[in-house]
């Protein structure tokens, strides 16, 4: 039984609301008078304030002002409205900067930046801390016990490297804890004998400057593990230094889809709940628009999966544009309620939105809002949110229920860092992101949601895992592997998987390292890099589950693997590599462990997932093309989504029960109309 865990037990539902700054129009009470009323129409119950505030709270150093916001929150409030409240450390005024230099951020040139932009900030800096822990204590003294305050929102989008020579020592700080000290541990983990690289100390090490050290792949992965941990460290001093005045009131901190600069998956235990930001390019000329929402669904599962035992929070999306894109595409009808409920269906508490109203000057001025420059209920964009609103409404019981998904994919930093830093393959169609995006959108046109896990992720809950290209291990994940298919699980890897260990050093005696090998039953010898012009395939053989005249095109990379007691189940038709094994499939134990020695399309290895789910017990289904469906339970309740991201009416078979959006009674089957959503609930 899952229990009901709502993020907000005050809003009795769905929170819907926004970025909201009031502060731009203080001299127009008229404005703020109406915004108020037309959140209410929309059906909006939250606002996220003060997230770019400080030169308003403190014009000049240690001049504070908070009464104007007093009156926001109070009003709010009082017409339904809560308010989440941010820590204003995103964007620094101007006379910070001037008195505290140290503040501004150097790059990677070495080079101090100057005052501007957002995040242009150094973590490090003392100076910078010490006037972002005066504002959030300030900020949490005054408003940590108002009635209306629902959560912390810690800074926003985090992001960026500084290389200042207190960022270069707190580096070389790092680094000697992580080597315990021992120098000697260091130069054997960065095999820096190469190229005569070797440190006799730790205050030698720079960081990777763009016009300094940037071969040494382990440095350089180091040096993104501890901005990340710099990152972790500063966001937890913002978190202490709120919860000083309440610790009852939760935080998070909004995150950038699978932004490449920090990890995630290390930063998240310091929240209570992680949340994102999406702004998907929908309606582009590449792609059918539901492969683009399956790409945001993804997203929503990696935040969803990082904390499995509770809703996760979707912080902002745009209403109708945004203004910072290639291609500034508005969303067409219907969409806005697709993509909110989209969120909601993969496990989402809230549907808010950047922004309220929309801003009248600056950057972001033609971004999209819940309020055009209009200022009335008139836009489509306004009766879209208000639909949506109104829809949130309706489905409000299924707040505080979570996924219970038994096939998961392995993802992570670590291993996106090296795979990306490595000198290997071809630096044009390494595309690892894509890779796991596509066997995950083939998945789930199969009908299955998967988890989105770090190889350093709970196994437990899972019968079927699935490592796309999981070149780098860290220490212990063959066990953990062997432990997995031995007690029964279904498993899979592909091309480039177990050749490095933490420190991107080699295994000897044969890839996959960590005692793959014998998981697998095989030997992965060399791998080629394929040119687009290069032609190559495989064939099921007999006895696997696909059609035996299949052919399915190679592209990109093929490994020649040597069968070391493995089962064949595809093998190569052309080059060297003719009649070598390409797809293999090893019993050990209860379970069975696949791999696949080269890169196809993800449709093409559907034989091979099926085969995982039905040895797994794990229903799937196809689905009709453009169609999504997630489930979420609680209690002894589930609720099914569907979403029809097509023009196309479509039939689907699901489960007698109610259907939430209209209240109606459903039997085995539903009509779901073009860009329709479903939510039946059922026992």
């Amino acid at each position: 039984m899952k229990i009901r865990k709502p993020i907000f037990p005050a809003v009795k539902g769905i929170l819907h609301g926004g970025d909201y700054n009031p502060e731009q129009w203080l001299d127009r009470p008229d404005i703020l008078k109406k915004d108020v009323e037309l959140m209410k129409e929309a059906g909006i119950n939250s606002a996220s304030l003060g997230i770019f505030s400080w030169s308003v709270y403190e014009p000049r150093e240690g001049e504070f002002n908070f009464d104007w916001l007093e009156e926001i929150i109070n009003n709010l409030y009082e017409n339904g409205i809560y308010t989440i409240l941010a820590t204003p450390s995103g964007a620094r005024p101007a006379w910070l900067d001037a008195k505290y230099p140290e503040a501004m951020r150097v790059d990677a040139y070495g080079v101090r930046n100057r005052h501007g932009l957002r995040h242009n900030h150094c973590m490090t800096s003392p100076e910078y801390r010490k006037k972002v822990e005066i504002i959030d204590g300030k900020i949490a003294e005054r408003f940590a016990n108002h009635p209306g305050i629902l959560m912390w929102h810690i800074s926003n989008e985090f992001g960026g490297e500084c290389y200042c020579d207190l960022c270069r020592k707190k580096f070389q700080e790092y680094l000697a804890d992580r080597y315990d000290h021992n120098i000697e541990n260091l130069n054997t983990a960065w095999w820096t004998t190469f190229w005569s690289h070797r440190y006799t100390s730790f205050d030698q090490i720079d960081p990777p400057y763009s016009n300094g050290e940037n071969c040494v792949l382990c440095q350089t992965l180091d040096w993104k593990r501890f901005t990340t941990e710099n990152t972790r460290d500063f966001m937890k001093f913002e978190i202490d230094t709120v919860h000083r005045f309440n610790k009852d009131i939760p935080v998070t901190a909004n995150f950038m889809e699978i932004y490449d600069g920090l990890d995630y998956h290390n930063m998240a235990p310091e929240l209570d709940y992680m949340s994102w930001d999406s702004y998907p390019k929908l309606h582009n000329d590449y792609e059918p628009v539901w492969e683009t929402a399956l790409r945001t669904a993804f997203s929503h599962s990696l935040f969803r999966s990082m904390k499995p035992d509770r809703p996760f929070m979707l912080m902002e999306s745009a209403p109708g544009v945004v203004n910072w894109q290639e291609v500034n595409k508005v969303r067409r009808p219907g969409f806005h309620k697709l993509m909110g409920m989209q969120a909601v269906a993969s496990g989402t508490d809230t549907v808010q939105y950047f922004q309220i109203r929309k801003s009248r000057g600056s950057s972001e001025q033609f971004h999209g809002a819940v309020i055009d420059h209009m200022g009335t209920n008139e836009t489509r964009v306004f009766k879209e949110v208000a639909d949506l609103g109104q829809v949130l409404k309706n489905i409000s019981e299924v707040a505080g229920s979570i996924a219970d998904n038994k096939v998961a994919l392995i993802w992570d930093w670590d291993n996106r860092w090296a795979v990306e830093d490595v000198r290997y393959l071809s630096q044009e169609s390494k595309k690892f992101d894509d890779t796991c995006i596509d066997i995950w959108k083939a998945l789930m046109k199969l009908g299955v949601e998967a988890d989105i896990i770090p190889q350093d992720g709970d196994f437990s809950k899972y019968k079927v895992i699935i490592a796309p290209m999981m070149y780098l291990l860290h220490d212990g994940v063959g066990d953990k592997i062997k432990s997995f298919v031995s007690d029964g699980g279904q498993f899979m890897a592909t091309y480039f998987t177990g050749y490095v260990d933490k420190s991107t050093l080699c295994y000897l005696g044969g890839f996959p390292g960590q005692g793959l090998s014998e998981v697998f039953g095989l030997v992965s010898e060399e791998i080629d890099a394929l040119y687009p012009t290069d032609r190559n395939s495989i064939k099921p053989v007999k006895g696997a589950n696909a059609k035996e005249a299949s052919r399915l095109e190679v592209k990109d990379y093929q490994e020649l693997i040597r069968v070391k007691g493995s089962e064949v189940l595809a093998v190569y038709e052309n080059d060297y590599v003719k009649d070598e094994a390409a797809i293999t499939r090893n019993t050990l134990g209860k379970g069975r462990a696949y791999y696949v020695g080269c890169r196809l399309n993800a449709s093409d290895m559907e034989f091979i997932f099926e085969e995982m789910l039905e040895n797994a017990g794990v229903e799937y289904g196809k689905l009709p093309v453009g169609v999504e469906y997630h489930s979420r339970f609680a209690e002894d309740n589930r609720y099914d989504f569907y979403l029809n991201f097509s023009d196309e009416a479509v039939e689907i078979q699901c489960r007698a029960g109610l259907e939430l959006v209209t209240g109606t009674k459903t039997d085995s089957t539903l009509k779901l109309e073009g860009r329709g959503v479903a939510v039946v609930k059922s026992k």
